[in-house]
């Protein structure tokens, strides 16, 4: 009952005329957890484009992705919540199909210890590749990714870990998207005796998107409106290149060799055909394999 009357009273919230839209994201895992940074700054793009009222901040607490997203489900907490999609997420929550990083997050580069790159000069085919062992997290979709490829995947529920696992020799690599590997590799917290890989690239197809629960389509179709509007009137692409042009730079992804793999777990409606919403790099290595 008690979750009823905090469902109800958000929902007349919306409805009144010139209330406020109050919404709600996972807090970031440390002050120096960045990744929440873009996707905020894209929330707040779109909602000032519906033209709304809102407030927009962060929970009370820390929340690993497998809580959060238990949360969103049970309207607690948090109201939104951006995770890479697969089919039991659009299962269990509500999507707005629209890849906030443009595909990006599919496109992986390789973290390792700084002392194995001659190690992965001998990587010359995927099943050379496949030989070694990546590091993942054990909630997140790119684990089920990888594993369907064939990889042996070391896991763990820790995001801060991760570089830990690495770090102990316990996996070969840490895929990244090119999004995040840099101010991961920038970051003291995370940064010590690793480096990013320079020959190799990983890509599958994927999307992050925004979620919010499935009872909350009136949150949904406000946010997706708004992200349509940015990406119609070049706001989305804009904050996208202001955000991520020198990263894009930095991978040097035309000289490198890019390994594809096949998601089987992206749901068919994801919106493939529309070529704006994905990133295209102009010029690849001419050595990609699947």
């Amino acid at each position: 009952m008690a979750k009823l009357i905090i469902l109800l009273s958000v929902l007349l919230s919306f409805t009144v005329h010139g209330a406020t839209w109050r919404i709600t994201y996972p807090k970031p895992m440390s002050e120096s957890d960045k990744r929440s940074n873009y996707p905020v700054k894209l929330l707040s793009l779109a909602l000032e484009k519906t033209g709304v009222q809102y407030s927009l901040m962060p929970s009370e607490r820390i929340m690993l992705q497998s809580k959060a997203l238990k949360r969103l489900m049970d309207s607690r907490d948090v109201n939104v919540v951006w995770s890479v999609t697969d089919k039991q997420r659009e299962q269990q929550l509500l999507p707005i199909r629209i890849p906030i990083y443009k595909g990006l997050i599919g496109w992986r580069l390789l973290l390792i210890r700084d002392d194995m790159p001659a190690r992965f000069q001998y990587v010359q085919k995927l099943e050379h590749l496949i030989k070694l062992i990546p590091v993942q997290g054990r909630d997140w979709p790119d684990t089920k990714v990888l594993q369907a490829n064939g990889f042996n995947v070391t896991a763990d529920n820790s995001y801060g870990n991760l570089f830990n696992l690495l770090r102990r020799a316990q996996g070969d690599f840490f895929p990244r998207s090119v999004v995040e590997i840099w101010d991961e590799i920038d970051n003291p917290a995370y940064n010590a005796d690793l480096m990013v890989e320079k020959e190799i690239a990983i890509r599958y197809p994927e999307a992050m998107y925004f979620f919010v629960n499935k009872k909350s389509r009136p949150l949904a179709n406000l946010l997706e409106q708004g992200l349509e509007k940015a990406i119609a009137d070049g706001s989305f692409e804009e904050l996208f290149m202001r955000t991520f042009q020198d990263k894009l730079n930095r991978a040097k992804m035309s000289s490198r060799h890019v390994f594809e793999l096949e998601n089987s777990f992206l749901p068919s409606v994801t919106p493939l055909e529309r070529k704006e919403l994905w990133y295209q790099f102009d010029d690849l290595a001419s050595g990609s394999e699947k």
